[in-house]
């Protein structure tokens, strides 16, 4: 049996070995520097440019623990990967935490020192909200092809959950700032790797306690996961499936199955796919076999 932690520096480095995808827009849906979203046309054999409907809208958001040291560019490969088959994409930028460079060979987007703060409280939250909500107006300036009624949204690691969380606004608190009326206008979820059960990912310290971090402290756990945690915001109503690999050191699958439990206890199916073999990151590296199962996914739910 492979080396569990040499196998995940392998898949690593091999995620990170693509050089990054320029996009065909970029739009700032804020002020912020941060609060911008690349989007890449559809192409390739597969892309239909003059389809009357449109084409599918796959929002991506980027994992690397909510921490600063890790941007969209990382998952440009990714990005240009899904639309090399037919699909538009949104790589979503959004505020995270600190800047503290990540220590080489320590697993963060699994790798970011376990002392670099992970996102920020509420501002990764309000910037999600926002491009969500502004997304029909930003495809129709950037991609008029797409048709935003006919969105997937996918994001990987950290990224996951906030693709689990933006399919669940409307089941948020009553007073939640970013509470949706009614549910989001989507096709469905494909949550990759995703830190989807805040408890189970505590318990396990997943990347160096980023959950903890991310809320504000242990003072803010129990409040803060009422409004941000996927395993308490269910059911949602919305088709979602985890894409997972089995030997995931990085975010257990472990994580996923328990949001999975509480997905059946509130009455609802989550589809799980576990891949036997697989790490972290060929979840989204387009050089592995992963990377296509998850495109298959998205576009199950998409077209």
């Amino acid at each position: 049996m492979p080396d569990p932690v040499a196998r995940d520096a392998a898949e690593t480095e091999s995620a990170f070995s693509h050089p990054a995808v320029a996009p065909d827009a970029s739009i700032a849906y804020g002020e912020h520097p941060d609060q911008v979203v690349d989007f890449y046309a559809p192409r390739g054999p597969q892309a239909h440019p003059h389809a009357p409907a449109g084409v599918p809208l796959v929002v991506l958001l980027h994992g690397g623990a909510w921490r600063a040291a890790y941007d969209r560019q990382h998952v440009t490969p990714f990005a240009d990967f899904l639309a090399r088959r037919g699909l538009a994409v949104a790589n979503v930028e959004y505020r995270r935490g600190s800047d503290i460079p990540p220590q080489r060979g320590s697993g963060v987007p699994a790798g970011a020192p376990a002392g670099a703060p992970a996102g920020r409280w509420p501002e990764t939250f309000d910037d999600v909200a926002a491009v969500m909500d502004a997304m029909p107006r930003l495809v129709k300036e950037a991609l008029p092809q797409a048709d935003p009624r006919r969105t997937v949204v996918t994001g990987h690691s950290a990224g996951g959950h906030l693709a689990l969380w933006a399919a669940s606004r409307h089941v948020l608190p009553a007073g939640a700032p970013w509470r949706l009326p009614a549910p989001p206008a989507l096709r469905g979820v494909v949550a990759l790797a995703p830190i989807a059960d805040f408890g189970q990912a505590v318990e396990l310290g997943v990347c160096g306690d980023a959950v903890v971090q991310l809320l504000g402290g242990h003072s803010e756990l129990a409040a803060r996961s009422a409004y941000a945690d996927p395993a308490v915001l269910l059911p949602t109503g919305i088709a979602t499936t985890i894409v997972q690999g089995r030997t995931d050191i990085t975010v257990p699958y472990s994580v996923s199955e328990a949001y999975a439990d509480a997905a059946a206890k509130a009455g609802e199916t989550v589809g799980m796919t576990l891949l036997e073999g697989v790490g972290h990151f060929p979840l989204i590296d387009p050089a592995a076999d992963a990377c296509a199962v998850v495109a298959e996914e998205i576009a199950q739910l998409a077209w």
